[in-house]
């Protein structure tokens, strides 16, 4: 019993001793993890500080420095704007300073921040390098730098970052190739887009089998479109457009059955579109645009029955579009087949009625032909831009049009179209842009006023008789008119003169009369006036020398006569000036030697006559420029007779001669006179 009494007492010291041990061990290691927390505090607060140090915020002022205003000492670095903390410890764990107006560089010392998983440096002017340094943060899952001016190439140790999910780097002046080796086992998100990277796009990218999103779009990469990245199959959003990529697209792209974006416009492709593109039945929008591509749009094409966008424009496409594709694609917005060699029928059209949210319409210049039937009204209200130029269109304009009250743009233009203008157009009062020109259209202009948002009305080259509306004066936001090569006559509207806004005015090869009146100084912004091949006469206003925006005058063809006015020479913006055969007489005048910018100048075909200025416009014209006037002399260098010699001495001789010996006969009479009177008056 004395033992077991002694070996309980033995335990029990035991016990206790490994207690008081126990106890000894957690103190010092609270106190240990304490001293680290302060020493890791002290880092995180460090890089924040050097970080401060290589930027400002705000205008400048040092009142809107953000950063210098709250980055302080005075508190805990964790209560810092844009810095967020972990919950359990004080380690930075985000750095979010989107759209803070940032100036300077980034800090290397930011890879202090060991705790770091989010940092956001995005739309702000930081400029300089990117760090190398930043491809040590261990656990750095989001690095967005887009939108700033950032250069030099991307460096290689980002690529090797594991922890990253997304890497945001747009628009910005990144240089140089995308490392060859790219080790990213939990990337979703890769956005590089608008920089000045060059190379071939890494194949290593389809080891990525966790990519959602890749956008590398408008830089300058070469090579092809890697089939490998077939196997991405995760893939929703794909784009490279904008770059000078080669070859065919890959029939493995049609693998990637949950995409919904694919942009490969504006590249160097070619080949034909592949008919496995049939099989993305999530695909919503595709942009094939401005390539090489060749062939029909695969019939399997309009399976992809979800399609709100889809671009082909500007290839070498052939063949027609499937006569129901508006029942197969009922939720397209956008729908550009410009410039292609597509043929057929235009009953496609028709089927669009279907796409209630049609918004974009191009078919221009392919080799389309038919009729624009009156059912083209039933388009979508939403409708703003249909371009139907440069086809075979014949027939009239539908009236339907009309109840497209949504259009912004109407291009018809370069077709064969005949008949009126119907009067239902002039409903459309969004209407900002209206292309008739080049076709066979007659009949008068109905009055356009109503259409109070028309920026740019053009009719080139139609047989439109009769007078411009005096409506056209009423639309205030007019910046262009072209109503050339038409057969219209009388005077032109006095209120068109008033449009202030107006920046081209064409109204050349019609039947127009009248003088320019002195109203035309208030266009002010002017660049260019073609009134060529009318009936216009009378003297020139000196009003026509306020124009001093004007960069192209031609006043060729007409009927005008008088002196060129002096004022003319104000004119100092304008690089084509064409006077020629009219009727103006008298001497070039001597302000044109001020006019510096002019490559053109033809005074041809009038009755000018005196001496040719000197000057840098005259010393580049050719003689055909001066040819058939009355009496022009000097500019040897364009074989033009010289000038009599000495007319100025003999003009001050002749005045001399008159005051002296006129003068003083002149003088005598007066004096008898006078004399004369005097004597009359005694008597």
């Amino acid at each position: 019993m004395y033992v077991h009494a002694s070996l309980l007492f033995a335990g029990k010291q035991c016990l206790l001793f490994l207690l008081l041990l126990l106890h000894a061990f957690l103190l010092f290691s609270a106190t240990s993890a304490n001293i680290a927390a302060a020493l890791d505090n002290s880092t995180d607060l460090a890089s924040l500080l050097a970080f401060k140090a290589t930027t400002t915020s705000g205008g400048g002022d040092a009142s809107d420095n953000i950063i210098a205003a709250n980055w302080t000492t005075d508190a805990p670095f964790c209560t810092w704007v844009g810095v967020r903390c972990s919950r359990r410890r004080p380690r930075v764990v985000s750095l979010n300073l989107n759209s803070f107006s940032l100036q300077g560089t980034i800090s290397p010392h930011l890879s202090n921040l060991s705790f770091l998983s989010s940092l956001d440096l995005s739309n702000n002017s930081l400029s300089g390098a990117i760090p190398d340094t930043l491809g040590r943060l261990p656990r750095l899952a989001k690095l967005r730098l887009s939108w700033n001016l950032l250069s030099g190439p991307i460096p290689p140790s980002i690529f090797n970052m594991s922890s990253l999910v997304r890497i945001g780097l747009a628009v910005n002046n990144l240089s140089g190739s995308l490392s060859t080796l790219v080790m990213f086992p939990r990337i979703e998100r890769i956005a590089i887009t608008d920089n000045l990277l060059t190379g071939h796009i890494p194949a290593d990218l389809a080891r990525c089998s966790t990519l959602q999103l890749i956008n590398l779009s408008g830089n300058t990469l070469t090579g092809s479109v890697s089939s490998s990245l077939g196997i991405l199959s995760e893939l929703v959003y794909l784009s490279m457009g904008g770059n000078q990529l080669t070859g065919a697209i890959p029939a493995s792209i049609g693998n990637l059955t949950k995409i919904q974006y694919l942009y490969l416009g504006n590249n160097d492709l070619e080949g034909e579109i592949p008919k496995e593109l049939g099989n993305l039945v999530n695909l919503q929008e595709l942009y094939l645009h401005r390539n090489g591509i060749v062939g029909s749009i695969p019939i399997s094409l309009w399976n992809a029955s979800k399609m709100i966008s889809l671009a082909v424009s500007v290839n070498n496409l052939t063949g027609p579009v499937q006569a129901t594709l508006g029942k197969s694609m009922p939720f397209l917005r956008i729908l550009d087949l410009a410039e292609n060699t597509l043929s057929g029928g235009l009953d496609f059209i028709a089927s669009l009625t279907k796409c209630s949210d049609l918004k974009f319409l191009g078919v221009s210049y392919n080799q389309f032909e038919g009729v624009l039937p009156d059912a083209y009204g039933n388009l979508s209200m939403d409708l703003q831009y249909f371009h139907a130029s440069g086809n075979h269109i014949y027939g009239s304009i539908p009236t339907g049009l009309g109840n497209l009250s949504s259009l912004i743009l109407l291009d018809l233009s370069s077709n064969e179209l005949r008949g009126t203008i119907p009067r239902t157009l002039w409903r459309l009062k969004k209407l900002q842009l209206m292309y008739l020109g080049f076709n066979r259209l007659t009949g008068s202009i109905p009055s356009v006023g109503l259409m109070t948002n028309l920026a740019k009305i053009s009719f080139p080259e139609n047989g439109f008789s009769g007078q411009i509306p005096d409506s056209v004066g009423n639309i205030s936001g007019l910046q262009k008119l072209d109503l050339s090569m038409n057969k219209l006559s009388s005077t032109i509207p006095l209120s068109l003169w008033s449009r202030i806004g107006l920046i081209a005015l064409d109204l050349s090869q019609n039947r127009f009369e009248g003088s320019l009146p002195p109203q035309m100084a208030k266009l002010k912004g002017i660049g260019s006036i073609d009134l060529r091949s009318n009936r216009l006469s009378g003297n020139i206003s000196s009003a026509l020398g306020e124009l001093q925006s004007i960069t192209y005058l031609d006043l060729s063809n007409n009927l005008f006569h008088g002196q060129i006015p002096q004022q003319l020479g104000r004119l100092f913006n304008v690089e084509y000036l064409n006077l020629s055969h009219n009727f103006f007489s008298g001497v070039i005048p001597k302000s044109f030697s001020n006019l510096s910018y002019v490559n053109s100048l033809d005074l041809s075909f009038n009755m000018l006559e005196g001496e040719i200025p000197e000057g840098k416009v005259f010393s580049n014209v050719s003689i055909t420029s001066m040819m058939e006037n009355q009496a022009l002399c000097g500019a040897p260098q364009l074989k033009f007779p010289p000038c009599p010699e000495n007319v100025t001495t003999s003009s001050s001789s002749a005045k001399l001669r008159l005051l002296k010996y006129v003068l003083p006969s002149v003088a005598s009479v007066l004096v008898f006179l006078v004399c004369f009177s005097l004597f009359v008056k005694k008597l």
